[in-house]
């Protein structure tokens, strides 16, 4: 047997909860397009530098920055599934709400643990994208 149709009044409320993790799901898949932004640029830098000739004894040395842009997309590449990780389970979070709310469930301790848990995977993104910026300036950079 089907649950009894949930009100107006519950269905707005829950609305009401999830315009927060809603809002976070926005700035995570902004910041995940600046994370594939980043990366790209990393991975086409390490291509350009595959592609010098190994007669070119001028340009060798910037090889030497290979293994420094590979750290940096393993950092990007991490930061990137962490927060993917954390737009699904904000995903689910706003799942869980309206399920909850149609099988007139409280819901307020699970959808409290999944959105602390996604602001956590999302810490956790940020922290690797610090880490890649800070090892992204080099003194090589400013060379001419």
């Amino acid at each position: 047997m089907l649950p009894d149709t949930p009100s107006v009044e519950q269905i707005s409320q829950v609305i009401v909860q999830v315009t927060a993790p809603s809002f976070l799901l926005g700035a995570v898949a902004s910041f995940i397009s600046v994370l594939i932004s980043r990366m790209n640029r990393v991975i086409d830098r390490i291509q350009v530098l595959h592609s010098i000739s190994d007669g070119n004894a001028a340009k060798i040395p910037l090889k030497e920055d290979i293994p420094r842009l590979k750290r940096r997309a393993k950092l990007l590449n991490s930061a990137i599934l962490l927060a993917g990780t954390s737009a699904i389970l904000t995903c689910l979070l706003v799942i869980v709400a309206f399920i909850s709310a149609f099988y007139q469930m409280r819901h307020e301790y699970g959808v409290a643990v999944l959105f602390v848990v996604a602001l956590g995977f999302f810490t956790a993104s940020l922290t690797n994208l610090v880490r890649e910026v800070r090892i992204s300036l080099h003194e090589y950079d400013f060379d001419n």
